[in-house]
């Protein structure tokens, strides 16, 4: 059984790629209902993700190019100098390992 990740992984790959079909045809290649999309495609649009669909292309895609990636986000407020000190950052997160492409 595929987990949600992979799903979402298969789902993004699909839709950067206008590769989706119908939601009928796009809820059978990734294995979910096509009510199961729809909370899919929602949850995507609730993330920030501009997806729509194309009824001249038979595919959803995004209407800004991006993709999605799952990491664990370190919060470090500080960053240490050359000189051995410590500075605040202007961005307190930092991926801690390498992102999750979802491709």
């Amino acid at each position: 059984m595929k987990s949600l990740i992979q799903r979402l992984r298969r789902l993004d790959h699909l839709i950067r790629h206008r590769g989706t079909g119908s939601p009928a045809t796009l809820a059978k290649k990734i294995g979910i209902s096509e009510r199961s999309l729809y909370d899919y495609l929602k949850l995507l649009k609730d993330m920030g993700a501009p997806v729509t669909y194309s009824r001249d292309a038979g595919s959803y895609y995004y209407k800004e190019h991006g993709s999605f990636h799952i990491a664990f986000l370190e919060y470090n407020p500080f960053s240490e100098t050359d000189n051995g000190g410590y500075v605040e950052n202007s961005t307190a997160y930092s991926v801690n390992a390498s992102p999750a492409v979802l491709d």
